[in-house]
């Protein structure tokens, strides 16, 4: 069992900066692909990004270069440095912990980027 709290959502302008965070309880975090998922109104959730247990990072193409993951062991907690943001960065910001058998989901954070 696992369960996700995320935090640090809100509002910034075009070009600005957020760092959303995400605490894990259990024992499940040391052992997992932790990940970054988005759903924006009116579409799907899609795959942000996504960090191994041996740190091993993959990003959607649309954040290339603009989004970072990282994981700290000791804290359990997982986050997302997201750095030049755009309107279309607006959304709703979930965390998943992904395990060979489940998937655990946190309950999101609101993101809204203005132009």
């Amino acid at each position: 069992q696992a369960q996700l709290v995320e935090s640090g959502g809100g509002l910034v302008q075009a070009g600005g900066s957020l760092r959303l965070s995400c605490v894990v309880s259990g024992s499940l975090f040391s052992i997992s692909t932790m990940g970054w998922y988005r759903q924006a109104p009116g579409k799907q959730r899609e795959f942000v990004a996504r960090i191994s247990p041996a740190s091993t990072r993959v990003y959607a193409e649309s954040v290339k270069g603009r989004f970072s993951i990282s994981r700290d062991f000791a804290k359990n907690t997982v986050y997302l440095q997201m750095d030049n943001l755009k309107p279309e960065d607006t959304a709703v910001y979930y965390c998943n912990l992904a395990t060979s058998l489940n998937g655990y989901w946190g309950q999101g954070t609101q993101v809204t980027v203005s132009s």
